[in-house]
């Protein structure tokens, strides 16, 4: 305590050197922590379930990163055969937003569908009332839902008589059963739920059509291996149970493969694990330079003190009773930092959360404090403090008692000593700084590179409407979308209208279809060569995507007529590589076959399509077919579809009220909300606007942080050396040679960071390669731009110093001495 209190005291004897210390830590602690608990939220929590790590989710071939979903059928074959299991359940919460009824008011609610034994497999128990069972499942049984905590408490104020209320959902009238644990956010992290229904309760669905994510759990003592080897002994039975009315030559052909889940799944998670990784590591750069500067203030501040410690010494205390007290400083310094740096962590990691939230893909994630943040956080207070508070502290055990007798300007000349630790400091300070300058560097550029990557369509006049129509029956949607397109188009304003089950950008096609000459069915192993999506006439002009050869689909093309496709440039290369487009197959015919919403047919190619990005902008043009949605006459099993709405001047928004009367008017119990499209492509590159955004920041706060310690070493190197300096002037030395003298030190630190830096750069780059685009990890221009930039504030903050050193007055110095 007598440490403590001797520790505070010294502290407020230098509130600069403090506060500049405190908020420096405070600055590189908070980011460090705001960082970590986004990690830990999305990548190291598990499931508030019971025994997570005895849960696993059904997987198997994974085209463009996505995860394969299955059919009811499918999930219902799996849980007869899942004898290695102690339970499973499947669920899907794909469908987005639906629309809830109470009271006369209309709200929008975030949907989440489950099926078998869901809660009971998860070992959760209900706030008040019952959870769903699988029973629940049954054909006329799925009127019931479960609601979230959180929307219990804001929409119902938690009342309790809430159980057995009757609201509508989707024109359904459901009865609440209960509320699901406050805990409970659902299965995919980064994604919430207000509702959950039973499958039955989207019964309209085909039970053979891929829908559901299905999620197992290991009996106790069965290994991860046995139960996969156990279900692909069943898999046989499990496709032939479970195939789809039109064949697929590829279903179920892949072998399961069943992936350890104790976090649950999520696609957030797959997106921004590598990229929270890389600014975890630049965060824990940022505050090694903090370290490295706090030492240097305390180095400063410690040679103003070695009279004091001398003279504790010569009256009888130890040198580890110099140790102590300095890391008892050390350790106050880094509590300060470190509370400070909570509550700009909290404030930091909600303002991140908000980056990554965008309308089309909304973000909740727990944040609250568990004991690995708390962990972290008390490990990264305890490390910054050894970190920054040894070397002062041994430096004091070299103070010798006898400078006590010297005079006080005479030990401070003797204060060069601290000056070979200081430098090899600045030295470290400039080589972490220069590899996050390269780093920040090659993001940022590889932002700017992605904003203006060829998109194969115009973002900047086209409004997209998502439209939901769950209590539209099947047979019944394909009709009303062309209506909705056609009333879109007659809007005054609208250049071109149309319409598309999946339009780019917001996830890709669906259906693989793998082709073969007509008349010859696929074979069961046949490699797929292109994805698929339905389209109506029209949606290609509105995006502005141009027709290569031949032409667009047109009234032509009917349930009666022969049926055709459109082919992007892409799958023309893979079909016929080396031929110029004008020997392109139009008007060739092919045999195609597919998975799920595609069927096996005969189509004649009636026009080829330039590229354009469906998945990611990041990704290759992939190959594509186009089909005609006027050619369907299977019902159509998607709820949701999207109208492209091209304006013929100004911005697209303002026709957004005038394009939903119109649409409004074919059918009034329609969900649709509008966005420019140009909103949609900013949202595809979050993730890297994101870590431009703060690997630009970090980088220039390194800077900054370097800068302020080469000025405070050199200046500091300057008051040393008066008496030197001062005779040097006295015998003729020009203010020019001082100046040279000064920066020649300064040159020499930073010459030697550089180098060090530069290898430093060219061993790190190759793990944050895949995190870049068109840029070579060891991109040469962006190196040597950062060792420029670098050079250029080390210079600035050398001249200043050097400056003063030339104008010392040599009479004033000599009279000091």
């Amino acid at each position: 305590m007598q440490d403590l209190r001797l520790a505070f005291r010294a502290l407020r004897a230098t509130p600069v050197v403090t506060a500049v210390a405190v908020l420096s830590l405070a600055l590189g602690i908070g980011a460090n922590t705001a960082i970590f608990s986004l990690v830990n939220s999305l990548i190291l929590r598990r499931l508030p379930v019971a025994e997570p790590q005895r849960l696993v989710i059904l997987s198997g071939r994974r085209d463009s990163g996505n995860r394969p979903v299955f059919s009811y059928a499918t999930f219902d074959q799996i849980r007869r055969h899942a004898e290695a299991f102690d339970g499973a359940f499947a669920y899907s919460n794909s469908g987005g937003k639906g629309t809830l009824t109470f009271a006369g008011e209309k709200l929008p609610v975030d949907r989440f569908f489950v099926g078998g034994d869901f809660f009971e497999t998860l070992g959760l128990s209900p706030v008040i009332g019952r959870l769903l069972t699988s029973e629940d499942d049954r054909p006329g049984r799925g009127n019931v839902a479960v609601i979230s905590d959180t929307f219990w408490r804001r929409r119902f104020g938690g009342a309790g008589n809430v159980i057995g209320s009757s609201i509508t959902f989707e024109r359904r009238l459901v009865t609440i059963v209960g509320v699901a644990p406050p805990n409970f956010m659902g299965i995919e992290v980064g994604r919430s739920f207000d509702v959950i229904l039973p499958i039955e309760a989207d019964g309209e669905l085909d039970d053979r059509s891929p829908w559901l994510n299905i999620m197992l759990r290991l009996k106790r003592g069965v290994s991860l291996e046995a139960a996969t080897a156990a279900l692909r002994a069943a898999q046989p039975q499990i496709r032939e149970g479970s195939l789809p009315k039109q064949f697929a030559s590829t279903f179920l052909r892949e072998p399961f493969v069943l992936e350890a889940a104790p976090g649950g799944t999520s696609t957030l998670r797959e997106r921004f694990e590598r990229p929270l990784t890389a600014l975890l590591a630049v965060v824990g750069i940022v505050l090694l330079i903090a370290c490295a500067n706090i030492a240097n203030l305390l180095l400063a501040r410690g040679a103003a003190r070695r009279h004091e410690w001398s003279v504790r010494l010569a009256l009888g205390a130890s040198r580890w009773r110099l140790v102590r007290q300095l890391l008892a400083e050390s350790a106050v310094l880094a509590c300060a930092g470190t509370a400070l740096g909570l509550v700009f962590a909290r404030w930091a990691t909600r303002l991140l959360v908000a980056q990554l939230d965008t309308p089309s893909k909304p973000v909740a994630l727990d944040l609250s404090l568990d004991w690995r943040v708390l962990a972290f956080t008390a490990a990264t207070m305890a490390t910054v403090a050894i970190a920054f508070g040894v070397m002062p502290a041994l430096r004091a055990t070299r103070v010798a008692p006898i400078d006590a007798l010297r005079g006080h300007g005479r030990a401070s000349s003797d204060a060069g000593l601290n000056r070979g630790s200081s430098g090899g400091l600045i030295v470290a300070q400039v080589a972490l700084s220069l590899l996050l300058v390269a780093a920040a560097g090659l993001f940022v550029r590889t932002f700017e590179r992605l904003t203006h990557a060829p998109l194969g369509f115009d973002q900047d006049r086209v409004l997209l409407a998502t439209i939901t129509a769950p209590t539209v029956p099947p047979a019944d949607r394909n009709l009303l979308y062309q209506q909705l397109v056609r009333a879109a188009a007659s809007v005054p304003g609208v250049a071109q209208a149309g319409g598309s089950l999946n339009p780019p950008i917001l996830g890709g096609p669906v259906g693989d279809i793998v082709i073969t000459d007509p008349g010859v069915a696929p074979p069961a192993d046949a490699e797929v060569v292109s994805q698929s999506t339905t389209i109506t006439s029209g949606m290609l002009a509105a995006f502005g995507t141009p027709i290569v050869r031949g032409r667009d689909f047109d009234a032509r093309d009917t349930v009666t007529s022969p049926k055709v496709i459109l082919v992007d440039e892409a799958l023309v290369r893979r079909l016929f590589p080396g031929r110029d487009m004008l020997g392109a197959p139009v008007g060739m015919t092919f045999r195609t076959g597919g998975f799920g919403d595609v069927p096996l047919g005969t189509y004649t190619v009636a026009g080829i399509v330039a590229d354009a990005t469906y998945r990611s902008i990041r990704a290759p043009m992939q190959p594509t077919i186009y089909m005609p949605m006027a050619q369907r006459g299977d019902p159509l099993l998607f709820t949701y579809f999207y109208i492209a709405v091209r304006v013929q001047r100004g911005s697209p928004t303002l026709l957004a009220r005038r394009v939903a009367a119109a649409l409004t008017a074919v059918n009034r119990d329609l969900t649709m909300t509008f966005r420019p499209l140009s909103a949609f492509v900013a949202d595809s590159l979050a993730q890297d606007h994101l870590v431009a955004m703060l690997s630009g920041f970090f980088g220039a706060l390194a800077l900054l942080l370097a800068g302020l310690g080469l000025y405070g070493v050199t200046a500091y190197a300057v008051a040393c050396r008066r008496m030197e300096i001062g005779i040097r002037i006295a015998l003729g030395s020009p203010p020019a040679g001082v100046v040279r003298l000064v920066l020649a030190q300064v040159t020499w630190l930073v010459g030697v960071g550089v180098i060090v830096g530069v290898s430093a750069s060219l061993w790190a780059s190759t793990f944050i390669g895949s995190l870049l685009y068109g840029l070579a990890p060891r991109d040469p221009l962006t190196l040597v731009s950062a060792a420029g930039i670098l050079a250029a504030v080390a210079g600035l903050a050398g001249c200043l110093p050097a400056y003063r050193a030339s104008r010392i007055d040599p009479g004033e110095v000599l009279r000091e001495g």
